[in-house]
């Protein structure tokens, strides 16, 4: 297809998207859960034909690294949690319609604010094809259409996964063009995305790494919401309980370690470098975990490797972290201000006025105490699912779901009243 072809395609699929949208900011919970049941179970009738495409899609997938094949490849197992993720989205409230606040004015108007969808919103991602059911299920819970363009490695998997939500849909009697998906591999799609395509679309989501949010933050001509780095901190306080430290720390790093809530630099407290820090960092190393410490980690813990100014801003998502001895809360947080993302920061301790301390003085999305930083997560939150982390300070902060997907309008109720 050419350019102009592709851009004719798209404006069409805007048009359709907005329509859609205004079908579904007057359609009933109801309706809208029954096409979330309908479609969790379509992906139980599909699943033959889902595993097929994926299995297509992780042959030509040979030049992806372990973690990308990893967020690629679908199991049974997976499909059953794609379906009960969409069950408990539906299970939720309705968070449309709903009264935020409500006052009357001297005059006599009534004025009430009301919860409302965004509109279209737009969800770029990469080789994640659980990313199809999870967005898709949001944004029609929350009455929003939305268009979709999922990576071209995960294509097969995404499209065989869209088919089960167009039957819930169907089944529903809702406009398939409610969720839709970008089946071309053209990058230029992205392109056309970010410019609005011609106004139709209010909102971009992108989900997958730095250089696809990097690129989504400067190119778009509408409202993003993303984080771009998980930069994610466990401190261990100087009364930090020992078991509970070298569990946290390693379910914070190990548990899976190519996702944004994966810890990537832990801060030991000086005070009990010896008696917990070589044991937590044993742990890890066991696990597979590559050290890079300070120089007092690296006394304490040899096999250590220096670790660079670089260390503590990187990402690793990988089985890598930085250790670096700090002392006291306050200069755990100073690190975490100087270098953090403002995602998702942890304390591990018994001190209840330090971890009230911590938790306050940190202006990350997440705070955590006595908890693994791999619990920033939207189903862990109980929304169901989530499309993605916010790090912004404006409209949604920490796991985007279904209330982080509506804005809000003005209602005001009078009985003839003109302005003086």
């Amino acid at each position: 297809m050419n350019d102009d072809g592709l851009k004719a395609e798209l404006r069409e699929r805007g048009t359709q998207a907005r329509a859609a949208a205004r079908i579904l900011r007057q359609t009933s919970v109801e309706k809208r859960n029954a096409a979330l049941y309908a479609a969790a179970d379509a992906l139980h009738g599909f699943t033959v034909n889902i595993l097929e495409a994926n299995e297509q899609d992780l042959e030509n997938a040979s030049t992806l690294t372990a973690a990308m094949r990893d967020r690629l490849k679908l199991d049974v197992s997976h499909i059953d949690a794609m379906a009960t993720g969409i069950e408990a989205i539906a299970a939720l409230p309705d968070p449309v319609g709903r009264e935020l606040a409500r006052w009357q004015r001297p005059n006599g108007l009534d004025i009430a604010r009301i919860s409302t969808p965004i509109g279209v919103i737009g969800i770029v991602y990469e080789s994640r094809p659980n990313v199809t059911a999870d967005a898709g299920a949001l944004c029609l819970k929350s009455g929003n259409a939305v268009i979709l363009r999922g990576g071209s490695e995960s294509l097969r998997s995404s499209m065989a996964i869209h088919a089960a939500l167009e039957a819930g849909l169907q089944e529903a009697g809702l406009p398939k063009a409610a969720i839709q998906l970008i089946r071309t591999p053209d990058r230029a799609v992205v392109g056309e995305m970010l410019k609005g395509l011609d106004g139709a679309i209010d909102l971009i989501i992108p989900r997958g790494g730095k250089s696809l949010v990097a690129r989504v933050q400067e190119e778009a001509r509408v409202p993003v919401l993303a984080h771009l780095e998980g930069i994610c901190h466990v401190y261990i306080h100087a009364k930090a309980d020992l078991a509970k430290a070298r569990a946290i720390v390693v379910n914070a790093k190990m548990r899976r370690t190519g996702v944004c809530g994966a810890v990537e630099t832990i801060l030991i407290d000086r005070a009990i470098l010896k008696s917990h820090g070589a044991a937590i960092l044993e742990d890890l190393a066991k696990a597979g975990c590559e050290i890079r410490g300070d120089d007092a980690v690296c006394a304490a813990f040899p096999s250590a490797r220096t670790a660079t100014e670089e260390d503590w801003r990187t990402e690793y998502l990988d089985a890598i972290v930085s250790v670096r001895v700090v002392d006291g809360v306050d200069d755990a947080i100073r690190h975490i201000e100087t270098y953090g993302s403002q995602h998702t920061e942890a304390i591990v301790t018994e001190d209840a006025q330090a971890a009230e301390h911590f938790l306050r003085a940190l202006d990350s999305a997440i705070v955590l105490w006595n908890a693994s930083t791999q619990f920033a997560d939207g189903g862990e939150f109980g929304m169901g699912a989530e499309i993605g982390i916010g790090t912004g300070k404006l409209h949604a902060r920490g796991p985007v779901g279904v209330e982080q997907l509506t804005t809000f309008r003005y209602v005001v109720r009078g009985t003839g009243q003109i302005r003086p």
